[in-house]
Parts: structure tokens; sequence; C-alpha cells
């Protein structure tokens, strides 16, 4: 039998608690927006990375940047974007000064989702907070969520 060395214990044990919650939060999320708007939480993440780019100089994201932002490989993130491009939620373009740039835009039904899907996916994401701050092990978790700010505009 070989000693298991408390700090890496410790550390094990918050990441399984740090994984718990975030699995209880993207369930609670995903049951909701699935059911109300017909979107995934993958689906409204990207909706949401891609409505905030602009059209100044520098503001559209390259495709490993949207993937990096909702947190999938570069061939899930482009087959998301198909499904929505299908449906017609999404546009993707040419860049006009480099014409292996592909830019991925919100059309306005993608908009009008995204903002009918907001107040759910807002709630939902308090009341998994909630649920989770009643379990001892999720509690400390749930304060520090609590307790970041958005990161400044650049």
């Amino acid at each position: 039998m070989t000693a298991t060395d408390p700090a890496l214990t410790a550390l094990a044990q918050g990441w399984c608690a740090l994984s718990l919650l975030h699995g209880r939060i993207e369930a609670h999320i995903e049951r909701a927006l699935q059911a109300r708007h017909d979107l995934s939480v993958r689906e409204y993440s990207l909706l949401d990375v891609l409505s905030r780019q602009h059209d100044d100089e520098g503001g559209h994201l390259q495709m490993k940047q949207v993937a990096d932002a909702v947190v999938l490989s570069q061939s899930a993130t482009t087959r998301l974007v198909t499904r929505l491009e299908d449906r017609g939620l999404l546009e993707r373009y040419l860049c006009p000064t480099d014409r292996r740039g592909i830019y991925t835009n919100v059309t306005d039904a993608g908009l009008k989702l995204l903002d009918e899907a907001r107040p759910t996916n807002d709630a939902a994401l308090r009341e998994a907070l909630d649920e989770a701050a009643k379990n001892p092990e999720l509690a400390p978790l749930v304060r520090v969520v609590e307790s970041l700010k958005a990161p400044a505009a650049a």
C-alpha cells in the first residue's frame, strides 16, 4: 500500500467538487434551454460568443478562437456552426481581406432567439447555484463563483 500525499488528495477532492458543480449547472441549464428554446448549452454559448463580435478592426473571431471560447475542438465547433447555420441562426462569409478566412455572424433570427433564451439561461444558472449552495461540499465553490466579477472590456 502506498502513502497518499494529503495535499494531492485535497487537490483531487477539490477538482471533483468543481467538476460536480460544473456538471450539475450545465445539466440544469441544458434542460431549461432545450425545453423552452430547443437550444443546447453549446449552441447558446456559440450564439452568445458570436453576438459579441463587432465589425471594427480585429472584431471578428477566427474559428480557433470561437472553438476556445465554447470549449470545443475546431471540428466540433464547425459541426455546431453548420447545425445553427442550417437552422438560419448563423451565416458564414469570406473575410474581405483574406479569402482564406471565414467569418460567422449571428443572423437576426439568431439574435432574437438568443434574446429570448438569455432569461432562461440566467434563471437556470441562478437555480442551479442556489441548489448547489445547499451542499456543504459545493457551497464554498458557489460563493467563489458568485464573487467573481466580469472582466473589464478591453
